[in-house]
């Protein structure tokens, strides 16, 4: 079974530019004729996937993908809050799980606090944008305009980097599952100390959570709509992207790639494993930074609620599934999930809750659908560890040493190493 979804994913590979330019034409008529409709959604979230297996040159497929996402979205649906709000909400996600795999995805290091980054980021905003400032800074210079949201944008990265620093000299002394378990407990310590931080001095107005956040402002024009925060986050979206690929091709990239596979062996080539590893929180922390005054200034409200445990293991999810260390990878499982999370279910669920009103079924609250979204993620990671072990879409540069290996004068030798090695993989 596992081998004929491999030979499915792979037949993916090298479809004809007419069959894409196609589905784009389809996909986007029927987000123009469909008011609100998931499907109709996923149907140009696929045509990414699609231009991205198209058998064309390395440029169109840029040019597809850059005209899909800013024209044909916004020209098509850009009068639609709804496609503009499940957009919006997509692309924060993907900034974060991008943010994520570098931490994840490049050093190997499981994080599962990362949500308290992107709590830091959006609190940053939210604190110095209101009269909230006023509580503990004398002067009455808050609230601020819509116009210190840029300026904000670069105090959020560097209010996560620092978290992520402070956060990494005593946690990356420690490895494996005590990593993972002190990052979880460092996020909830953060989440609760937001909660509680508004007394004496009322810093974060505690469980009241503060509001309201001003929307950004470019020239006087204020950008409060979906449709502005479509292209905020997705111009953020393509700055991480293009920091993840340079990172991955750097030296420190290279460094965080030989600490995850093996750090003895990285340490004895000279690479610092305690600056290799802060590098890497500090970097994956100051992209949620940004994404959480983004998140901030879009809700216009924020409050602890907001930054549980159950978001980092969503974010952590989404890498998974896509495929850690894979930038398409990661960008298409948090996709996915986001869909599913944010709209699948509650669409769903909101079904079921007319039907009951009408009698139809009489539907008790604990089969809410909502309530399912735990099981429904230990599904999908039960799937992805059974029939795709890399993620849908692997990281290319394990692949491509896989490839090598195979084509080497050792492939045959008797020890048969290899072949035990690509058995283990495909059985």
């Amino acid at each position: 079974m596992r081998i004929m979804a491999n030979i499915g994913w792979k037949s993916m590979k090298g479809i004809p530019l007419v069959v894409t330019l196609i589905w784009i034409a389809v996909s986007a008529a029927a987000l123009h004729f469909m008011e609100k409709s998931v499907i109709a959604f996923l149907g140009i979230l696929f045509s990414i996937i699609l231009i991205y297996y198209t058998n064309t040159d390395k440029r169109v497929r840029l040019i597809l993908g850059a005209a899909v996402l800013l024209l044909i979205i916004p020209l098509v649906a850009g009068d639609n809050r709804y496609y503009m709000e499940v957009a919006s909400q997509v692309g924060i996600y993907v900034a974060m799980a991008l943010g994520l795999n570098i931490v994840v995805g490049f050093a190997g290091l499981l994080d599962l606090g990362y949500v308290a980054f992107f709590a830091a980021g959006a609190y940053a905003y939210a604190i110095f944008s209101t009269s909230q400032a006023n509580e503990f800074i004398p002067g009455g210079l808050f609230p601020l305009s819509g116009d210190w949201f840029w300026p904000f944008l670069i105090v959020g990265l560097i209010v996560a980097a620092i978290f992520g620093i402070l956060l990494g000299l005593p946690v990356l002394r420690v490895k494996g599952d005590y990593l993972a378990i002190v990052t979880l407990g460092f996020g909830e310590i953060i989440r609760i100390i937001f909660n509680n931080l508004d007394k004496p001095i009322n810093i974060t107005n505690g469980p009241q959570g503060i509001t309201p956040i001003p929307s950004p402002e470019l020239f006087g024009v204020k950008m409060g709509t979906p449709f502005y925060f479509y292209f905020i986050v997705l111009f953020v979206i393509i700055f991480i992207v293009i920091a993840n690929i340079r990172f991955e091709h750097s030296r420190l990239g290279r460094a965080w790639v030989a600490v995850r596979e093996d750090e003895l062996a990285a340490q004895s080539m000279g690479i610092s494993l305690l600056n290799t590893k802060l590098a890497a929180f500090a970097t994956g922390a100051s992209f949620a930074g940004v994404v959480g005054v983004i998140f901030a200034a879009k809700q216009t409200f924020i409050d602890p609620t907001s930054f549980t445990l159950m978001e980092s293991i969503g974010i952590l999810v989404m890498v998974i599934l896509g495929g850690s260390g894979s930038i398409p990878g990661v960008i298409l499982g948090a996709a996915f999930v986001t869909v599913l999370q944010v709209q699948l279910l509650k669409e769903f669920s909101n079904f079921l809750h007319s039907l009951q009103q009408s009698g139809v079924i009489n539907l008790p609250n604990q089969l809410d659908p909502s309530k399912f979204q735990r099981l429904i993620f230990g599904i999908m990671l039960i799937l992805v560890a059974l029939y795709r072990p890399n993620g849908l879409i692997p990281a290319r540069r394990k692949k491509n040493d896989l490839e090598a290996i195979k084509g080497s004068k050792y492939a045959g030798g008797k020890l048969g190493i290899l072949s035990k090695l690509t058995q283990g993989k495909q059985s």
